[in-house]
């Protein structure tokens, strides 16, 4: 079986209990403010966010992934970085995602690239967006979702907007990859070497 961690996350949330829904939504590019971060030294996984809309859950990990909850109450951000156990495939991950965690929605928005995808509509009273990264060869995904209600759209798309945007302005400063030859890894807490220490 296939690992789908923050999908079934994403699924829990969706089913359980109702959220309360404010009929007026937070002025959206005043609250876009205060960026923290959430990192996975483990994997090399870094995520801003805006920090002024979200707080994270007491006691999470960044190394299990973590559910940090808007202000209001209203939104979920989950995100999660993992090793690829199966060793799906991107195209098998998604199907998975799809078929386990989004049976029934409406997909408005679902790029394929080589090396990630996104899925996004609706389920019930709720919005959903998720994208999916295949790192290191396929060997690890990131992943990060956002939740919330329908009717505040109009926020919470400017917030997804920003969190995909906040990775890649464009512009000096968004950083550099090295790329270098490899020779051997070890993990250096059981002295495994090889593929196995990724």
């Amino acid at each position: 079986m296939l690992r789908a961690s923050i999908g079934k996350g994403i699924a829990g949330l969706i089913l359980l209990g109702s959220l309360t829904v404010s009929g007026e939504a937070a002025a959206g590019r005043a609250k876009l403010k205060d960026w923290s971060t959430i990192e996975n030294e483990r994997f090399g996984f870094l995520l801003a966010y805006p920090g002024s809309i979200f707080t994270p859950r007491e006691g999470a990990s960044p190394e299990e992934g973590q559910v940090l909850v808007s202000r209001d109450g209203n939104a979920r951000l989950l995100v999660a970085a993992f090793e690829n156990e199966s060793e799906a495939t991107l195209e098998e991950y998604r199907d998975q995602l799809l078929s386990e965690n989004y049976n029934g929605a409406k997909i408005d928005y679902a790029p394929v690239k080589k090396k990630w995808f996104v899925v996004s509509g609706t389920r019930g009273e709720m919005h959903f967006y998720e994208r999916v990264s295949f790192t290191c060869g396929g060997k690890l995904i990131n992943s990060w979702a956002l939740l919330y209600p329908a009717n505040e759209r109009r926020t919470y798309d400017r917030v997804v907007e920003a969190i995909a945007n906040a990775a890649n302005s464009g512009k000096i400063g968004d950083g550099k990859i090295f790329v270098s030859h490899l020779e051997q890894v070890v993990r250096i807490r059981t002295g495994e070497s090889g593929s196995g220490a990724l």
